[in-house]
């Protein structure tokens, strides 16, 4: 992981450890990654609602969004859900399934949020910028998905 990430890592890590409560910590954390990853223009949380099925919106920063409820195995985000497994969409006009949300974003990037091994959340980051995703963005979004799951 780069150096820009490993700091991000270690203020995301010191959020987490605060005292404040999991809404707050969440805006903190999506408005710090927004803020400080230049090809991060929307960084949000869907949190999933086993009962319904549903990934609901918590949790963003950037642009608003119409997509509130997504359900399982519909979109990227609902694709991560079944899968559990992290998903990089470099061009997003490439991928069948796409939910599009803005037309200026380009690329996609989703990452499960695992409690115990079960998925409770992922972390949906759109980018405006084509094919922005590297190996640092991977390294890092694992890591902070491993801190995040302890506020589930």
């Amino acid at each position: 992981m780069n150096r820009t990430f490993s700091n991000l890592l270690d203020q995301a890590i010191l959020v987490l450890s605060s005292e404040k409560s999991n809404q707050d910590v969440l805006v903190e954390i999506a408005t710090l990654l927004q803020r400080e990853v230049t090809h991060y223009n929307w960084v949000g949380f869907y949190i999933f609602d086993k009962p319904s099925e549903m990934l609901r919106l918590g949790p963003y920063n950037g642009l608003p969004t119409e997509h509130i409820e997504i359900p399982v195995g519909k979109g990227v985000c609902g694709q991560v859900a079944v899968s559990l497994l992290p998903k990089i969409v470099q061009d997003v006009r490439k991928e069948d399934n796409y939910i599009a949300c803005s037309i200026e974003v380009k690329s996609e990037i989703v990452f499960p949020i695992l409690k115990n091994g079960e998925f409770v959340a992922e972390i949906d980051i759109d980018s405006n910028t084509p094919s922005p995703f590297t190996a640092d963005d991977e390294e890092f979004l694992l890591a902070l998905c491993d801190k995040l799951s302890d506020r589930f």
